[in-house]
């Protein structure tokens, strides 16, 4: 393990002013915790409502609705978009929720620095479809981004929390299939242990301001409908075999409850073979590269075009200098 520390880049110093804040109103928005009878579709259009009502796309943004061989999914692109750049989004939500505007403007966001256009499924969602309905939807999906003529060495996967596991897990069915791989992937704060058996869940209980082991357990419970599946590659892909895996980034917050998956995931990447960074970044909450005021998000955002750029070979010189990169900086500390 002492060659793996090489591997993990932990950034610096305490988190902005703006991160702990964040994660004051995050402690108030969360204080109670799921109860194990919870009516997650009423929820999730609960949270839909709310996505609709306080997260906008830039009127430059395109959304296009498309059906990959039955799954629904849409096209984001942006100005900046060129040909040959597309991304593979996974969004998270604990395999139960979907945020689609906030999810479409953080891809739109990415692909703005990285030329890119995006692909998001709408993989199903549980407890109406539970496991393995979300892994075969975007194994489905990215059959057909590959039929429809995209060059894998011009696909990059991106995947948050739950779309993280589902990243791995597409991955490692693509390979078992010998289908094609992408040029790399960018996990944020990936979710990739059903068990639930990672330190961090007990180490940062008192530290993490959005996630609650308690709340893990239900939603685990309408996702996966066996024990017996916990620790199955496609449920959990930690368990998965990671030879031949394209390179990884993996960014996590430190205080997080499931920092110990990102440490894990990339130890077990590392010891494959795997070209894999991990960064951990201090104080910052689950997904925190979504909240856009965060000058986390911002320096985060250049790490993962720095990665992506040099990885599948993308000229960053001809691509415009976006704001948060020249607005924003941890000096403002």
């Amino acid at each position: 393990m002492d060659r793996m520390t090489l591997a993990i880049h932990r950034v610096e110093g305490r988190g902005s002013w703006r991160v702990r804040a964040f994660n004051q109103l995050l402690r108030l928005l969360v204080r109670k915790p799921l109860r194990h009878n919870v009516d997650l579709t009423a929820l999730r259009q609960h949270y839909e409502k709310l996505d609709a009502r306080h997260f906008q796309l830039d009127r430059d943004v395109q959304r296009e609705q498309v059906d990959c061989n039955g799954v629904a999914a849409q096209w984001i692109t942006v100005p900046q978009t060129r040909p040959g750049r597309t991304l593979f989004y996974l969004h998270g939500g604990s395999f139960a929720f979907r945020f689609p505007n906030a999810h479409a403007a953080f891809a739109a966001r990415l692909c703005r620095r990285l030329g890119a256009r995006a692909l998001i499924p709408d993989y199903r969602l549980s407890p109406e479809h539970h496991f393995p309905a979300a892994p075969n939807d975007c194994h489905t999906a990215y059959r057909w981004l590959l039929a429809s003529g995209c060059d894998p060495a011009g696909i990059v996967f991106v995947g948050d929390s739950a779309g993280g596991n589902l990243v791995l897990v597409t991955l490692n069915r693509a390979m078992q299939a010998a289908e094609a791989l992408p040029a790399c992937a960018v996990l944020l704060s990936p979710a990739v242990d059903c068990t639930l058996n990672g330190l961090s869940m007990v180490d940062n209980a008192h530290l993490d301001p959005m996630l609650r082991l308690h709340d893990l357990l239900v939603l685990r419970r309408h996702y996966v409908p066996s024990p017996q599946l916990y620790t199955h590659p496609d449920v959990s892909p930690l368990f998965a075999e990671f030879k031949g895996f394209p390179p990884l980034l993996v960014q996590a917050g430190s205080n997080e409850i499931l920092c110990d998956d990102a440490r894990r995931i990339a130890g077990k990447a590392y010891a494959a073979g795997v070209d894999v960074k991990l960064e951990l970044w201090p104080e910052t909450p689950h997904v925190f590269q979504i909240a856009g005021f965060l000058p986390e998000s911002a320096h985060a955002i250049d790490r993962i075009e720095q990665f992506v750029s040099a990885r599948a070979g993308w000229d960053r010189a001809l691509l415009p200098v976006s704001q948060d990169r020249s607005a924003l900086s941890l000096a403002s500390r």
